[in-house]
């Protein structure tokens, strides 16, 4: 049986495990996808980044190339994610690192739909991202405090909270409090305020995880939330999170994000542990 490969890395802060899965042989369980993210007991990540062709996915969307390279990305908490902008970036960049792409310019595929990419010689690369489609509003709830904010939806469920405070005052060593009618599988909830005219800083909780240094998805949305609450159809703004700062740009029909990326160790799962994981 195969060794079975790993790449840790991380786009600004925000870690995953990437499995190379290339005869889509792996049989990834969720109790497998805790393990590896635990950070006691496994690698210690926020996710993991399954590399497999799209003919391997069952839960595919239609406009995803079957022979095209799919990342399946799954949370801490072993269940699955339309996407993830932060691991894509890794995913890219990893792609071109091991030849598995012919150019700097290319398509993955994600739950959420295809994707296209480029990546840049300074290592940072920018994701197209789809549109960021406003669905509503809500609130979500800090220690017994209420926090008015839009409902985005990038592929996955976002709800965008304004606020004129710090968001390092923040409690988010528990889940937020949210609209189970308007979010029934749960949500990623941001926290944002201006900090100039073209940036603005944010912490995220992210379902399935917790708060993470990054949340790729997340900065796209805050970025459409501030736009709408704006009444502008389009703009662009610098999002300063805790792992370090990416830029968003939205338009009238799309959304770009980018930033950067590191690949910081590579190896080999000890086969014993992977089946005592299972």
């Amino acid at each position: 049986m195969r060794d079975i490969e790993f790449v840790k890395g991380h786009g600004t802060e925000n870690d995953f495990v990437v499995l190379p899965d290339v005869d889509a042989q792996l049989d990834l369980t969720a109790a497998r996808v805790r393990a590896l993210c635990d950070r006691n007991r496994g690698l210690g990540a926020d996710g993991v980044l399954r590399v497999v062709r799209g003919s391997a996915v069952e839960d595919a969307p239609s406009d995803v190339d079957p022979d095209g390279w799919f990342m399946d990305y799954r949370n801490a908490d072993g269940s699955t994610a339309e996407m993830c902008g932060n691991g894509l970036r890794l995913f890219a960049a990893y792609l071109v690192d091991v030849g598995l792409v012919d150019g700097p310019e290319f398509v993955v595929g994600t739950r959420a739909g295809a994707r296209p990419v480029r990546t840049h010689e300074d290592g940072s690369v920018t994701i197209q991202m789809g549109p960021a489609r406003i669905f509503g509003r809500s609130q979500a709830t800090v220690s017994g405090s209420a926090f008015p904010g839009v409902a985005v939806d990038v592929g996955n469920p976002h709800l965008a909270c304004l606020i004129d405070g710090d968001p390092a005052d923040l409690d988010l060593t528990v889940p937020p409090g949210r609209d189970p009618v308007l979010f029934p599988h749960g949500v990623n909830v941001e926290f944002f305020r201006r900090k100039g005219p073209d940036a603005i800083q944010m912490r995220v909780h992210e379902r399935g995880v917790g708060e993470t240094r990054a949340c790729g998805t997340g900065t796209v949305a805050a970025v459409a939330a501030l736009l709408h609450l704006e009444n502008e159809p389009s703009g662009s703004s610098y999002v300063d999170i805790l792992g370090g700062r990416v830029r968003v740009e939205i338009t009238e029909d799309g959304s770009t994000l980018t930033g950067p990326t590191a690949q910081v160790a590579r190896g080999n799962l000890d086969r014993k542990w992977w089946e005592s994981a299972s």
